[in-house]
């Protein structure tokens, strides 16, 4: 099934969850709410958890929000969430799922959040596939930097070519643009927004991918290495940060987000893309060495010798989950796209 790189198209194209959710912001949180295997445990191994579904629902006439789209935790142990609802692009919370503070009515688009660290002093990266622009802000919503369409690399015609969805910062400020909705090429900057290069690019070569849909720099293992998802073919791609093509990694069955390094670990929200109107998704943990321990929502995963086998949904515990934020206790908050205007889903590590 060939991936829509523009949403909206999706949702004009068909009937997502009929007009009961297009009514009710909170319906399909409630039927997550009112399950009755609500002390069924997720995952797998040592990589276990329980859903808190109380966390961070708010009152949608006061915070409302559409899509939840991505989240972070800054230094304070905040926990900060982007949507496209333009009343309020972003919401601070703390760590009890109280709203601290909200800002941002300038990003219809809002899709990639990237938190960034210069100095000892704390920045956001957030992408705009509506606008086609990137910006850095603040911590309170101060714009600092905006780039548009980037015209350096020669491959964009106009900036409706170009829909970024996430930013990865590398540790010598560089930062890489994921064009994940456009032509799936990777832009290179450096801290001041110049252009240096630009790799990847949608197609079938190994050094190429399709639907780059997130991109982070994974230095677990020491020289640090550049992750770029090929959602279309549930798979990833390793490229040095110099843009040389390293290897694939694939995740048969999971149509992954962004990649999300936390201590020893790489975390992925899994939609799995048999529909847009099914509780279908699931998380996916992996090692190191890119095995994967656990896969909170889905079945236990296996392997035929090195071999991944298809990953599959065990439930119906999620609904187009669209990112991991691992909090300082190992806690994972699932923001979802498309899911009746959802807050994000809480799970408790245990």
């Amino acid at each position: 099934m060939k991936i829509l790189t523009n949403r909206r198209k999706v949702l004009k194209g068909a009937a997502v969850v009929g007009a009961g959710l297009l009514a009710s912001p909170s319906y399909s949180f409630n039927i997550l709410k009112n399950r009755k295997s609500d002390s069924k445990i997720l995952g797998h191994g040592n990589m276990q958890y329980k859903i808190d579904k109380e966390w961070g629902t708010q009152d949608p006439s006061k915070i409302p929000v559409k899509d939840c789209h991505e989240m972070v935790q800054d230094a304070k142990g905040r926990l900060i969430l982007l949507t496209n609802e333009t009343k309020n692009n972003v919401l601070i919370y703390d760590k009890s799922g109280k709203v601290l503070s909200t800002w941002g009515d300038a990003f219809p688009g809002a899709h990639g959040l990237t938190l960034a660290n210069e100095n000892d002093e704390e920045f956001l990266f957030i992408t705009d596939t509506d606008r086609h622009q990137i910006f850095k802000t603040t911590m309170d919503g101060k714009v600092l930097m905006k780039l548009d369409y980037p015209r350096e690399t020669g491959v964009y015609d106009y900036p409706g070519q170009y829909k970024p969805t996430e930013i990865a910062v590398a540790p010598n400020g560089d930062f890489y643009v994921a064009d994940g909705y456009g032509l799936d090429y990777v832009i290179q900057y450096n801290a001041k927004g110049e252009y240096i290069r630009h790799f990847a690019g949608k197609g079938d070569g190994e050094d190429q991918v399709k639907n780059a849909h997130g991109v982070c720099v994974d230095s677990r293992s020491g020289e640090p290495c550049l992750l770029v998802t090929s959602r279309q073919m549930q798979e990833f791609k390793r490229y040095t940060l110099d843009g040389k093509y390293i290897e694939t990694i694939k995740t048969p069955g999971a149509w992954i987000c962004r990649p999300v390094i936390a201590g020893d670990y790489l975390y992925f929200a899994v939609i799995v893309n048999k529909s847009w109107d099914y509780y279908d998704g699931f998380v996916l943990i992996m090692d190191k060495d890119y095995k994967v321990v656990s896969a909170p929502g889905g079945i236990s995963p296996s392997y035929s010798g090195s071999t991944l086998n298809e990953l599959k949904t065990e439930g119906t515990w999620f609904m187009n989950p669209h990112d991991v934020c691992v909090d300082d206790e190992g806690n994972l908050y699932i923001p979802q796209w498309n899911s009746g205007k959802t807050y994000p889903v809480k799970l408790e590590k245990v």
